[in-house]
């Protein structure tokens, strides 16, 4: 195949590079827009147009270059196939987006303003791609955000609508101990608002350092100016709507392993709630189903299946996060130098996948959350599953004291031996068998009968359930609009 070709097959590819064939959680307009490959040449376009606005504006570059710089850095005008291509030649696709933006402003410049003097001088590649991928994590983040906080204001509207509602507690796959369904609403709610309030506090630092972090360029670019090259760091800053930096952090990577930690956490308490509604919609459990829509859920060989999609998606997401965020770390751990030999470059793929899951997945999560069906009537059938013996610690603590020693066993003891017994028997014997064994254990002059119902009520052994909803609610006021009025104001 001649070169020629090749690139013609790599234009036709970059098309649908973002079409996300094999990553369905990711498969969005959004997604692409805000991560995909043109976001990303977009954004390196956007840190250059902001340099040369703000070297014009310190005096460093003709008066009109910025102007003609923005003009030339619009997107549409640069062949994205073509520049990933020609990125294997300096190792970064900064190098020949920044020859390609050098020809355009001269070509535009037909005032002759020497615009081409206000491109990417004193930058280096590594300031240019760092700052935009801290604009690409910016505009991603506040995305995710945005779906997040719709899926933690459905949360605690289920917490609060639900409060009352009961079901069946699980530990290591068993029935535990009586439970609600608001409480299980509510802790999916303070993982994820508790992720999202680490997503909120993440700094997007601008980089500016130079070739090797020391400014050099800069304080060349800036003597006998008014202008430091601590002020044009800062006024780029200000010009992307980043944070500033107090110095070059080229070796520094905590930004982007922060980053990379913050958005695993949003996919860990995502894939808490996708777990949990996979296992709760099972047919043979029924107590909760995913919002229907049309083709969703299909199966190709099955027209009878609906599965739980939007769960199989979050999921998904979840499940990779943690090796994106490793490999984050890696990387930091192996910046040697000044600027390092391959660790820099090993951030971008997993950086960009994370930012892509945890948006796809926001989403996804969004709608199961906004639409989730409750059946409580079947919370209540798998309660009862258990029969008293879900009740059996209430029971054990109430009653183990009222009873004296026999034959060398205690109160606890024997209670023990009841739901040891009880046990034995074939599960749909247990209720009865359990009743009966307890009367022989203990007699209704110790607990009488209606004691005994009291304490074998579900209802009656929630400990501080509806208390912990309320405080797990109030911890993040920022995270459930059902609190505020229009004003925003707290209703309380």
């Amino acid at each position: 195949m001649t070169h020629a070709a090749a690139l013609g097959d790599l234009r036709a590819f970059a098309e649908e590079a973002d079409a996300g064939l094999l990553s369905p959680v990711s498969a969005s307009p959004l997604v692409a827009a805000l991560t995909g490959d043109r976001a990303v040449l977009g954004a390196i376009l956007a840190v250059e147009s902001g340099w040369a606005a703000v070297l014009q504006r310190a005096g460093l570059a003709p008066a009109g270059s910025a102007a003609v710089v923005a003009s030339a850095a619009e997107a549409g005008r640069y062949d994205l196939a073509g520049i990933a291509l020609r990125a294997q030649g300096g190792g970064n696709p900064v190098i020949p987006v920044l020859a390609d933006l050098r020809r355009n402003v001269a070509a535009l410049d037909t005032a002759g303003v020497g615009a081409t003097k206000a491109v990417h001088t004193s930058l280096t590649s590594q300031d240019v791609l760092d700052t935009a991928l801290m604009l690409l994590a910016r505009n991603t983040v506040h995305a995710v955000l945005a779906d997040l906080k719709g899926t933690t204001t459905a949360l605690a509207h289920l917490a609060g609508h639900h409060a009352d509602t009961l079901c069946v507690g699980r530990s290591l796959t068993q029935h535990s101990l009586p439970f609600t369904f608001g409480l299980r609403a509510a802790q999916w709610f303070q993982n994820v608002a508790a992720a999202g309030r680490q997503l909120e506090a993440l700094q997007f630092p601008v980089q500016f350092g130079g070739a090797a972090g020391t400014l050099a360029a800069g304080t060349v670019l800036t003597d006998g100016s008014s202008a430091t090259p601590f002020s044009l760091a800062d006024a780029l800053a200000a010009q992307l709507g980043l944070a500033p930096a107090a110095v070059p952090w080229h070796t520094n990577r905590l930004a982007i392993t922060s980053l990379g930690h913050a958005l695993a956490s949003v996919l860990d308490a995502f894939g808490k709630i996708a777990a949990d509604v996979l296992f709760l919609s099972r047919p043979e459990v029924a107590e909760l189903a995913e919002p229907r829509a049309a083709g969703r859920g299909v199966s190709s060989a099955m027209p009878q299946k609906q599965n739980p999609v939007l769960s199989v998606l979050v999921r998904s997401a979840a499940l990779q996060a943690p090796q994106l965020a490793a490999q984050l770390h890696v990387a930091a751990a192996n910046f040697n130098d000044e600027r390092p030999d391959g660790a820099w470059h090993a951030e971008w793929p997993a950086l960009r996948q994370l930012l892509a899951l945890a948006l796809g997945a926001a989403g996804h999560l969004r709608e199961l959350a906004e639409g989730l069906r409750v059946f409580p009537d079947a919370m209540r059938r798998n309660l009862d599953l258990a029969g008293p013996l879900l009740l059996a610690e209430g029971v054990t603590a109430a009653v183990a004291p009222l009873l004296a020693e026999q034959d060398g066993r205690t109160g606890k003891q024997q209670l023990q031996q009841v739901v040891d017994r009880t046990l034995d028997a074939p599960p749909s014997e247990q209720a009865a068998t359990y009743r009966k064994l307890f009367r022989e254990a203990v007699p209704a002059a110790v607990v009488p009968d209606a004691r005994l119902e009291e304490l074998l009520d579900p209802a009656s052994y929630l400990g501080q359930a509806a208390e912990i909803t309320r405080r797990i609610l109030a911890a993040y006021p920022e995270f459930d609009s059902t609190t505020t009025d229009a004003n925003g104001a707290s209703r309380g």
